[in-house]
């Protein structure tokens, strides 16, 4: 029963830090390709969710192990 609490606690601080660093990515590639580049708007728009994509999928794990051993030092 505890262990699932924790679980709980671990997924919600997790998603909590990893959704806004990709958001973040997103809307940096977004800004960088209207500054920079002469791209159409669907190349902006879907390099903009292909790097938001790929930002959530690096930064989940590493985000997960980190808010896991926090939470396991802090119960100790």
């Amino acid at each position: 029963m505890e262990h699932e609490m924790i679980e709980k606690e671990v997924a919600r601080k997790s998603v909590l830090i990893y959704l806004p660093i990709s958001i973040g990515v997103s809307l940096l590639f977004l800004l960088a390709a209207t500054l920079t580049g002469d791209y159409s708007l669907v190349a902006r728009v879907g390099g903009s969710a292909w790097v938001g994509l790929l930002s959530l999928i690096v930064a989940m794990p590493i985000v997960i192990s980190r808010v896991k051993k926090q939470i396991h030092v802090r119960s100790q």
